[in-house]
């Protein structure tokens, strides 16, 4: 007999994906992992691991049955071949959604959004985005919007930049050196410019609290998640805090160096592209959000910020907390 809440988490191994399979995990449901290999080393024990490729149709299909959510959370890694590979996995899991009958959960970003609908964006603000990366993100978009009229129900959670303890590429990990004390950081903005930050266990907690309210989600819903709204005086303050060091440098982000190098680094030529996104203010506006859910969870700065960096290996001389990060995080 299947379980009524049942959620296969397509890139479970990774940030948004690992963070929202663990806050359902939390809340009671069971959850599926749809990976390559069943065998490769620190599997989470408490996700179902099916094998399989977010390419192919049918691995999809077969992962999905009897599901009642299917979180797409699936990206390539270091932005390779985005324009090959991102659609072509979404719709094999918009055609076994439709076969299941599960609603699908996208984590969204802000790049498919141009300065126009800046600085405070809202669900319905136009979406005429700069880059190829972004005018991807819009395709995704629509074909769920257009799989809605279909019957098929989706969710799409919009987020400003990830961090977290667990988090894949990633501005807060080009701030510091992973692996290392951190002796100085680098900020890719103004320092007096606030941008938005989401910290991926609030972002797992939001989805996991929105699916709980099915009864009232239309078939096809956009939420935006404020997270933090900081400048960079802020994220820097926080840093030092974490460390222990007042005195903790911040230097200016090279990207006179990310220009020069994008030609032949596909992560640096990406990065180029996402420049104008740290030129001016970014909010995102989550009172759709706070309405339905009444708060959005919100883990503090200072301790989210070092939660990140005991993930990246960068507190030298500081024990971590005992257990997975992942299940020992509150929200407030």
């Amino acid at each position: 007999m299947n379980n009524p809440r049942t959620a296969l988490v397509i890139g479970a191994t990774g940030g948004s994906g690992g963070e929202i399979a663990a806050a359902l995990l939390r809340r009671g449901w069971m959850v599926r992992g749809l990976v390559r290999d069943t065998k490769r080393p620190n599997l989470a024990t408490n996700i179902e691991w099916r094998a399989g490729d977010a390419m192919n149709a049918a691995d999809v299909a077969q992962a999905a049955r009897g599901v009642k959510v299917i979180v797409h959370a699936v990206n390539p890694p270091g932005y390779r071949d985005w324009n090959k590979l991102v659609l072509p996995m979404l719709d094999n899991t918009i055609a076994a959604a439709r076969s299941a009958g599960a609603r699908i959960v996208l984590p969204g970003t802000v790049y498919n959004f141009g300065p126009d609908a800046f600085p405070l964006l809202g669900e319905t603000s136009p979406q005429r985005p700069l880059t190829r990366k972004g005018a991807i993100r819009v395709e995704m978009e629509r074909r769920l919007e257009q799989a809605a009229q279909e019957g098929v129900r989706s969710l799409i959670l919009r987020c400003g930049d990830f961090f977290g303890p667990h988090a894949g590429n990633n501005w807060f990990a080009a701030m510091v050196k992973p692996g290392k004390p951190v002796r100085s950081m680098t900020y890719p903005s103004r320092r007096d410019l606030r941008h938005a930050w989401a910290y991926l266990p609030d972002v797992g907690e939001t989805v996991a609290r929105l699916l709980e309210r099915e009864s009232e989600l239309a078939v096809f819903e956009r939420f935006h998640f404020a997270g933090h709204w900081v400048d960079g005086n802020t994220m820097a303050d926080a840093i030092r805090h974490a460390v222990g060091n007042p005195q903790l440098s911040v230097r200016s982000f090279p990207w006179w160096l990310v220009t020069l190098a994008s030609p032949f680094v596909t992560l640096f030529r990406e990065l180029r592209e996402m420049h104008y996104l740290w030129k001016q203010p970014l909010q995102l506006d989550n009172r759709k959000l706070v309405s339905l859910l009444g708060t959005e969870p919100h883990t503090s700065l200072d301790q989210a910020t070092r939660e990140t960096l005991l993930g990246l290996h960068c507190l030298d001389n500081v024990a971590a907390e005992p257990g997975n990060p992942r299940q020992l995080h509150r929200n407030a």
